[in-house]
C-alpha cells in the first residue's frame, strides 16, 4: 500500500475539512483491501454512509468502531488536527498546549483527547528488539529517605531495552513496573526482546538464569579503571526521557499515567529520524484504527 498523507498543515487544513473526508481516510488506513468483518473476517457491503454490514454474519460495522475515535463527540477534524500536533512538535504537546491551539473549551477534553492518542502510539503485534540489548532499571520522582536497594515508595521503578545499532542506539522499548524481582525482570525481557538475542545487563541478581538468551552480565567491580561506563545506551534513553518529561510535561506526571507518557517518549524515540511531520501523522493515524477503544474511565483510573 502506497502511504498517503498530507505533507503540510495546509494540506492537512484543505484535505481534511469535513467529517467525510476523514472518515473516507480512515477507511483507507483501516481496511486497504476493503472491507473486511472484524468478527468473522468476511467482506460486506456498505448498507448507508459510513456503515457496512457482513455477508456472512450480517454483523453492522462503521469504520470508527472498535478505534480510539469510538464514541468521541469530536469531529474527526478536530481529531485530525490533535494528531498534527502532536506528528509535529519534536517534543510533543502538553494538553494545555493542545487546548489552546485547537480552542477546546476544557482542559478535560484535550487531556483526554491525548492520552487515547498515546494508547495508539504502541501498535499491535510489534517486532521485538533484537541483536545486542541492553537492559536496565531506572527511578522517577523524588528522592527518598528510608528506603534501601532497588526499592521504591513513592518513585516509579522503569525498565528500559535499548538495541545497539553500531556504537548508536537503535530501537528501545520502556516500561514501568511495580518491583525489581526476577519474575518482572524476566518477563519484560521476555516480551520485549527476541530469543537468541544478547542481553547486556549488570550485576543484579534478579537478571541471572536469563533463558532463551545469551546473557552478557556486566559486573562493575570487574571491569577495569578505565572502562566505559556500563550500559551507555540504556543510560543516555533514561537521561532523554527525564529530559523531556521536565521540558514539555514539567515533570508533573501521576504514576499511574506514567506507562502512557513511556509508550508516546517510545514512539518518537523510534521514529526520530524520520524528517516528515506527515509520515508520523500517518503512522498514528494508521494505528489509531488499529487498537480498541479507550473510554474517558478507562483512562482516568489506568
Amino acid at each position: 500500500m502506497t502511504e498517503d498523507y498530507p505533507r503540510t498543515l495546509l494540506e492537512l487544513e484543505q484535505r481534511f475539512s469535513d467529517e467525510a473526508d476523514c472518515r473516507a481516510y480512515l477507511f483507507t488506513l483501516r481496511w486497504p483491501q476493503g472491507f473486511v468483518c472484524p468478527i468473522c473476517s468476511a467482506s460486506g457491503l456498505a448498507i448507508r454512509r459510513d456503515l457496512w454490514r457482513c455477508v456472512q454474519c450480517g454483523r453492522e460495522t462503521s469504520v470508527l468502531a472498535g478505534t480510539i475515535f469510538q464514541d468521541s463527540k469530536l469531529p474527526l477534524a478536530v481529531w485530525f488536527r490533535a494528531m498534527w500536533q502532536v506528528a509535529a512538535q519534536k517534543n510533543g504537546v502538553s494538553a494545555l498546549g493542545l487546548q489552546r491551539v485547537l480552542g477546546l473549551g476544557n482542559y478535560r477534553t484535550a487531556w483526554s483527547l491525548l492520552h487515547k492518542l498515546r494508547r495508539a502510539m504502541i501498535r499491535p503485534g510489534r517486532d521485538r528488539l533484537s541483536g545486542v540489548v541492553e537492559v536496565d532499571e531506572a527511578y522517577w520522582g523524588a528522592e527518598e529517605s528510608g528506603v534501601r536497594g532497588r526499592q521504591a515508595v513513592k518513585k516509579a521503578l522503569i525498565i528500559v531495552a535499548a538495541q545497539a545499532d553500531g556504537k548508536g542506539i537503535g530501537r528501545i522499548r520502556l516500561r514501568h513496573i511495580p518491583d525489581a524481582d526476577r519474575i518482572t525482570l524476566h518477563g519484560f525481557i521476555a516480551q520485549a526482546i527476541e530469543p537468541g538475542s544478547t542481553v547486556v545487563t549488570d550485576g543484579l541478581q534478579a537478571y541471572r538464569e536469563l533463558e532463551g538468551y545469551v546473557h552478557d552480565r556486566q559486573i562493575q567491580k570487574h571491569q577495569p579503571a578505565d572502562a566505559e561506563h556500563l550500559l551507555p545506551r540504556v543510560h543516555r534513553v533514561i537521561s532523554l526521557f527525564k529530559r523531556w518529561l521536565l521540558g514539555t510535561h514539567q515533570g508533573a506526571i501521576a504514576h499511574e499515567y506514567l506507562q502512557d507518557y513511556l509508550d508516546e517518549f517510545t514512539f518518537r524515540f523510534n521514529r526520530r529520524k524520520s524528517a516528515s511531520p506527515g509520515k508520523l501523522f500517518y503512522r498514528l493515524a494508521q494505528q489509531s484504527v488499529q487498537v480498541s477503544p479507550a473510554p474517558y474511565d478507562s483512562l482516568s483510573h489506568h
